[in-house]
């Protein structure tokens, strides 16, 4: 009943390997003169890499997911756009706590570079009143948990509900953990969707 869904697509190696060395590339030209993250820290990039050239194969990969997933909902308004997109880069020790990405339909993130310790995020449930009474449970099972924890790797893509919050736990492998994030939303908002629904 009233499910909440996470699309988890893995690209195929040839792909991402050549998508994440142009992603990695670039985030070294821009981080070129930016100091060396220290332990615990984290860097962002502008959130406009979605219009560079050298993120147009992830765009493209982007776009194709987000067809699916819309035509998978059922929806009916089929043009939309990325709104925001940027690099997350986390040091060793560094991590991201719960959030949510407003005024967006869909919200996503493509990984360049994990390892063991730094390969996982976290949903957590976004009916906020199954918090009120917590029980302690023998056993922790899909439907008592309030966290699903999704594993990882390099050129994985994951797509979700823009309202579902989440979070990255402590990097604890010694290399830096690489992803971006990226955001959706109709174009014709304004026009089509923002009127009262009565």
């Amino acid at each position: 009943m009233f499910p909440t869904l996470v699309w988890k697509i893995q690209l195929k190696a040839e792909q991402h390997e050549a998508i994440n060395a142009k992603i990695l590339a670039a985030l070294e030209r821009m981080r070129r003169d930016e100091p060396q993250l220290a332990s615990g820290q984290g860097w962002q990039s502008e959130r406009a890499l979605h219009e560079l050239e050298e993120f147009q194969d992830l765009v493209s990969c982007v776009n194709h997911a987000t067809k699916s997933v819309l035509q998978f909902l059922r929806i009916g308004c089929d043009a939309f756009q990325i709104t925001g997109c940027w690099a997350n880069v986390l040091a060793k020790g560094a991590a991201h706590r719960s959030h949510s990405h407003p005024n967006n339909f869909l919200s996503g993130a493509y990984y360049v570079r994990t390892q063991p310790g730094a390969d996982t995020i976290n949903f957590h449930d976004p009916r906020n009143q199954t918090g009120i009474i917590r029980p302690p449970v023998v056993e922790l099972t899909a439907e008592n948990t309030d966290q699903v924890v999704v594993k990882v790797s390099n050129g994985t893509l994951l797509v979700f509900p823009a309202y579902l919050e989440h979070s990255v736990d402590t990097n604890m492998s010694e290399n830096e953990r690489v992803s971006l994030s990226f955001n959706i939303m109709f174009s014709s908002f304004t026009e089509n969707l923002s009127r009262p629904l009565w």
